[in-house]
Order: C-alpha cells, then structure tokens, then sequence
C-alpha cells in the first residue's frame, strides 16, 4: 500500500519570523487522518529568520531529531550542552524524563531552514542524551538512526532505522522491506520515482504489506526514508 501526501497538502503555520510546514498534526494544526505513521510523530519544515528562534521550552519522551537544511542552529539544553549545528549536520536529542532547550538561528544575517523530527520512543523515563555527527554525503543509503548505533549511526530509543538516500539523475536503488516493518520516505530534493508513484520536494509518502520497493531519481534526490516498527 502506498499513501502519497503531496507538500502542499501539509499543514501551514506562519509566525513571521517563523515559517513552518507540517507533515503531521502539530501545534495549532490538526488533522486526524495524519497523526502520524508508526513511531514517527512528527516532521516538520522551518524557516527560521534570521537571529531568531524557539526560547526555553520542555519536552519529556521524545527523540527529536534535528537536520540543518541551510544556516546553522544555536543550541542550549538544560543537561549542559551548547552546540553550534551547521548544515548537513544530524542532531538527536533523547528527551527522556524531561529536558528544557532553546534553539536558534546562529547568523544575525542569514536564515536558517531545518527539518525537525520527532519519534515516540519505545522506553520511557530515561536519562536525558545528545548526539550530533556529519554523516557526509555518499551516494545511496546511509544510515542515520539505528536502536543499536550500528554503522556508526546515532543511538535512537526506538525499533526504527533512518537511512539518508542520495540519488543522481537516473540511478536507482531497491530497498528491501522487513516482514510486518512500514517505510516513511520525505523527499527534501529532486524527483523520486516510488514504484510509479512521483514524489517531489517537500512530499512524504507511506509505505505498508510492501516486501521490496523500487526507488529512482528523475531528478537528483536527496531523501529521509524511515523503516518503522
């Protein structure tokens, strides 16, 4: 089964100094057929203006995963740590039992584009953890999130791989799907070809009873596909 959710049909949020599109129900946008896919809850698109940003708030019980599009993003949680996040760069931040953290547009000049993620973990109450690393941009699958850290991937509380896809024009790549496992892929760039469905910048689509999927690049792709309890 494939569901395709066009990046136009998501929902809109526009505070000026912030512009947001969400995939699935957040904040003052609701909708309850798109409430989420699985574990994954939330993915949402930020424009941040410049020297702006999120102050001081909380999250208990997430894994919030962060991907610097464009800029870079200040940030300053309440378990010490102050990082600078460039683009390209991942951040998962493990809520656990409660954090507080701020983030913001590092540039007094330039905007900041970013996507926020967030995955309901599968243990509750943890220590809160940060991880950040640059995965790099190699050509095809890379994994990102793992429950294991396996491949030098970011450690996430969670059944749920996140591999990124890098795609030349006309390359293609054939993802093998797991018994009983759901795939969530968001398309950042480019044109995706999934199995006779076009997915363009912007669009997400959801995958189910699938046992092998084929992916090509109309146009260079870069992707986040999630594999999903």
């Amino acid at each position: 089964m494939f569901e395709l959710r066009q990046a136009e049909q998501r929902g809109k949020a526009d505070f000026g100094w912030l512009q947001s599109r969400h995939s699935f129900s957040f904040a003052g946008y609701y909708d309850p057929a798109q409430m989420g896919f699985s574990a994954l809850r939330v993915i949402n698109d930020d424009w941040v203006a410049p020297g702006a940003g999120f102050d001081t708030h909380g999250h208990k019980n997430m894994e919030i995963l962060s991907l610097v599009l464009e800029g870079n993003i200040a940030h300053k949680d309440s378990a010490g740590n102050t990082e600078v996040l460039p683009a390209g760069e991942f951040q998962l931040m493990s809520a656990g039992k409660g954090i507080y953290h701020s983030e913001f547009n590092a540039s007094k000049t330039a905007a900041l584009k970013f996507l926020q993620i967030w995955l309901q973990p599968n243990q509750l109450d943890g220590a809160p953890g940060y991880q950040q690393k640059d995965f790099g941009q190699r050509d095809g699958l890379t994994l990102i999130l793992s429950p294991d850290g396996r491949e030098g991937s970011l450690t996430v509380r969670q059944d749920a791989l996140l591999y990124q896809l890098l795609l030349q024009d006309s390359a293609w790549q054939t993802l093998a799907v797991a018994p009983e496992r759901k795939i969530y892929i968001h398309l950042i760039d480019g044109e995706l070809n999934v199995a006779g469905h076009i997915v363009r910048a912007g669009d997400g689509i959801k995958i189910s009873q699938q046992s092998e999927v084929s992916l090509t690049a109309n146009r260079a792709v870069k992707a986040l596909i999630f594999d999903l309890p």
